[in-house]
């Protein structure tokens, strides 16, 4: 099964009007976006709980970790840049954190809000070199409309 994202996009939209809540919003994000595509291993959300610090947030798949520090990994590379990470070998992503040995590839995208970054959305894949731009372009999207209002 691949996504379909114009149609996750109008799902998200559906069940997402007039939340503001950001865990529900991302626990809401994480459900759908898990289930739209077998590539995806892991979905979840990291959120920005301190200066420089990430902590877990609602997710579907397997255990990940509980906190990540910006300086470490990939989730920290994406919130202490800014920029979506594609990552299509973990293995050669230097300081990777293996939250789970299965993961081949990773897509984790900044989340912004109207006060700045509040935490990243990490999809993790089994699979190597499994996430592409356009996947990323897509994600960009939807999570700027679910989240830049806030």
């Amino acid at each position: 099964m691949s996504v379909d994202y114009a149609d996750l996009a109008k799902r998200i939209a559906a069940l997402t009007a007039g939340e503001s809540d950001e865990v529900a919003l991302m626990a809401t994000l994480a459900c759908e976006i898990h289930h739209s595509d077998d590539r995806f291993d892991w979905t979840g959300f990291y959120r920005v709980t301190a200066p420089e610090l990430l902590k877990i947030g609602p997710y579907q798949g397997g255990h990940g970790c509980l906190v990540i520090p910006f300086a470490r990994g990939v989730c920290g590379a994406a919130a202490r840049t800014g920029e979506t990470q594609l990552v299509p070998d973990v293995e050669a992503f230097p300081g990777h954190i293996a939250c789970a040995s299965s993961t081949r590839s990773e897509l984790v995208i900044p989340v912004f809000a109207t006060r700045g970054v509040i935490g990243v959305l990490d999809i993790d894949s089994n699979q190597p070199d499994a996430f592409t731009q356009a996947d990323a372009d897509a994600l960009e999207a939807i999570l700027r409309d679910v989240f830049a209002p806030l």
